[in-house]
């Protein structure tokens, strides 16, 4: 059986047990993107969180994570595509850094944010007053999970479309966006290779009440002092320093970022918490 063939087979008939307010949003978030699914049941299901099936059973078929894991290679796919053709001139490693930032979380979770994404996932009640529909990971998740309800519906062209549309035309500011560039994964390749060790990052003060906290953090390499930074938390004032650094040394960081959240699994900052009770979600 071929792969339309098969979608045709479980999406041909009506999406079912979707309420009139659920079609409805369908309608308007296919109206809002420009979208025209043949088969609505993919659709839904893309939009339907796991929280949303409380009661339901554990049923894999009927959430969106099985076309979220589709949905991230079509992705990948696509963004390697773009920047190939698109710089000739850069080695794999930098289209490699470069690719990480365009798929990251937090750029999947801000471009699904500029489409109003999240007003359209279906969600537990106390997911969605726990703030889930702001949440990084579910919007990042559910961004994938439409791409691939997209590719299976109306093919790799659709698909393509979709990604430039609503990512790859941004990708010159994300890619030159102070914002996302990793500068402590730069400056440790450097001082690995220059000087053969590791930069240590030391906090140097903080001020300021608890809930407007200021930190100044120093970075050094064989006890000496590289660059300093602040900010209102330890991992921003350490990319500070970092960059700071990597001035002090001469070195130009033009489009090879990588994501901050790379570092570590932190939430991102705009991260409700979770409600109480259910598992975590990786960041």
């Amino acid at each position: 059986m071929g792969l339309r063939a098969w979608v045709m087979h479980l999406f041909g008939r009506p999406a079912g047990g979707g309420s009139v307010e659920e079609e409805q949003k369908l309608n308007e978030f296919q109206s809002n993107l420009g979208l025209n699914f043949d088969h609505p049941g993919l659709l839904r299901k893309a939009l339907t969180h796991r929280s949303y099936l409380q009661g339901n059973g554990d049923n894999v078929e009927l959430s969106n994570e099985r076309l979220e894991f589709l949905g991230d290679s079509v992705l990948e796919l696509i963004v390697n595509e773009h920047l190939y053709c698109r710089y000739p001139g850069k080695r794999e490693g930098d289209l490699t850094k470069m690719k990480s930032l365009l798929v990251s979380r937090s750029v999947l979770a801000r471009r699904a944010r500029a489409i109003n994404l999240g007003g359209f996932v279906l969600l537990s009640e106390a997911e969605e007053e726990a703030g889930g529909r702001r949440r990084t990971s579910i919007l990042a998740d559910t961004y994938e999970a439409v791409l691939g309800a997209n590719y299976l519906d109306r093919g790799f062209v659709a698909a393509r479309v979709f990604v430039e549309r609503n990512l790859l035309a941004n990708a010159e500011h994300i890619l030159s966006d102070r914002e996302h560039t990793n500068y402590k994964n730069i400056l440790q390749e450097l001082v690995q290779a220059e000087y053969k060790t590791h930069p240590r990052y030391r906090t140097s003060s903080e001020e300021g009440p608890d809930h407007e906290k200021m930190f100044t953090v120093e970075v050094n390499v064989h006890g000496k002092t590289f660059g300093e930074g602040r900010g209102t938390n330890k991992k921003q004032a350490e990319q500070e320093a970092a960059r700071a650094a990597l001035a002090r040394m001469g070195k130009v960081v033009d489009l090879v970022p990588a994501t901050v959240a790379d570092e570590d699994s932190a939430p991102d900052s705009s991260d409700p918490p979770r409600p109480p009770g259910e598992r975590g979600e990786s960041e």
